[in-house]
């Protein structure tokens, strides 16, 4: 085989040969000829993914709802580059046409970019319709046990070391709120609601009128029912429904929470003057996302693990693209802050709960979603601790025209 000693690990292959340590605490096992055609046709995590979805590569030592450990070791096992010539030709050599036949993909991948353009632009109405359904109409039942009780499929801030995962999602959503100003008898648009959290905490803790707005039709039956179940539908509302769509406007405040990573980074200009357009002026706008690191290569690669398993069209700029765009559609940007260590605090707590409640989370969504999950979430910790991406929080009004932001002169929200 052509994957060199990693530290940790141990790698053998159906034909006999092996590297690494047989005590090493991480055995990866090559075991039949199609996970090498998989390695070798996309030799970078998609390529590893495949084989292991498709159980040609089998991994000992680890638990499948959180790889984290191989991840740990093994990132450059991970990096998306072509092996060296010499190489290449060994592979070719030992294996023949093995080594550069693509078999065909496992059934729970999503077709390339250009596959999914004959159902739409990128990002348009549809295809990002098509993309949600993908990502989160897995089953109500699997994300509560991913998730917990909160729901919560974002970001949590701890407030102290000792905090559980529903009190970080609690704190979340309360910073929120208070960054937004949320007092009695204010109306408040949350985009990208996913299950209502934000939506519920918002009327039940500060006595607001809401709508949520999600394009997963499984997210909205189940938050417009946890509604009805907490006693607030006289004051909330969870709809199935392209934020594009919301005719409401004078909003005393915007939450988006997670969806700016959906929308395309070329989109910037039209969702922040599509949100201004919904607030009232004095409204302000929190916007919630992941980022990367700089502002140097937006988007992401199209052919990765995450884009073809996880987030078809996701794409990731940094956060100083964010608030040029919002800047650029007449908001004024108050307030910034990373809680790029917070994510990762999450993930890991996600992948604790997928492995506490992994047999009945296969028998929901079936093994081969599980695992991609458990890698996702596994692989995403790891990224959020080495500041490969970040987790940004931006606060903006919609100052009025004698430029008043209706604001206080220093943060009253706390921490």
């Amino acid at each position: 085989m052509v994957i060199g000693p990693v530290e940790g690990i141990g790698f053998s292959a159906y034909d006999g040969s092996r590297t690494g340590s047989v005590d090493a605490p991480i055995q990866l096992r090559l075991v039949r000829p199609r996970g090498l055609a998989y390695i070798a046709g996309a030799p970078s995590s998609l390529g590893m993914a495949r084989a292991y979805l498709m159980e040609d590569l089998e991994i000992d030592g680890i638990h499948p709802g959180d790889p984290y450990e191989l991840l740990l070791h093994a990132q450059t096992l991970l990096t998306p580059k072509r092996p060296a010539p010499s190489d290449a030709a060994r592979a070719l050599r030992s294996f023949g046409r093995l080594a550069l036949t693509m078999p065909p993909p496992p059934p729970n991948e999503v077709p390339s970019g250009w596959h999914r353009a004959l159902h739409g632009l990128r990002h348009s109405r549809t295809r990002d319709a098509e993309a949600i359904r993908h990502h989160y109409d897995v089953s109500n039942r699997f994300y509560e046990i991913v998730l917990g009780q909160s729901m919560a499929y974002t970001c949590a801030c701890y407030p102290a070391d000792d905090s559980t995962l529903e009190q970080a999602q609690e704190h979340k959503f309360d910073l929120v709120a208070r960054k937004l100003g949320l007092q009695p008898g204010m109306r408040l648009l949350d985009v990208g609601c996913g299950w209502g959290g934000m939506v519920r905490h918002a009327v039940r803790e500060y006595g607001v009128t809401a709508l949520g707005v999600t394009l997963s039709r499984d997210q909205a039956q189940w938050a417009q029912a946890a509604i009805e179940r907490d006693g607030l539908g006289d004051r909330a509302q969870v709809r199935h429904q392209d934020y594009r769509e919301v005719t409401e406007t004078g909003f005393d405040a915007v939450s988006s929470i997670g969806l700016t990573e959906h929308i395309g980074v070329r989109n910037y200009p039209a969702y922040f003057r599509f949100l201004r357009s919904r607030l009232m002026p004095g409204g302000r706008l929190l916007n919630h996302s992941i980022t990367r690191q700089d502002n140097l290569h937006p988007g992401i690669k199209r052919r990765g693990f995450i884009d073809r398993y996880v987030f078809p069209d996701g794409e990731l700029t940094g956060v100083g693209a964010i608030i040029t765009a919002m800047q650029d559609q007449g908001l004024e940007v108050q307030h910034e802050e990373n809680l790029r260590r917070h994510y990762a605090r999450t993930l890991a707590a996600w992948c604790t709960n997928l492995v506490e409640g992994w047999d009945e989370a296969v028998a929901e969504a079936g093994l081969a979603t599980a695992k991609v999950w458990g890698l996702y979430m596994a692989g995403s910790r790891l990224a959020f601790e080495r500041q490969q991406i970040e987790l940004h929080q931006v606060l903006a009004t919609r100052t009025d025209e004698g430029g008043d932001p209706h604001l206080p002169m220093r943060p009253d929200w706390g921490v």
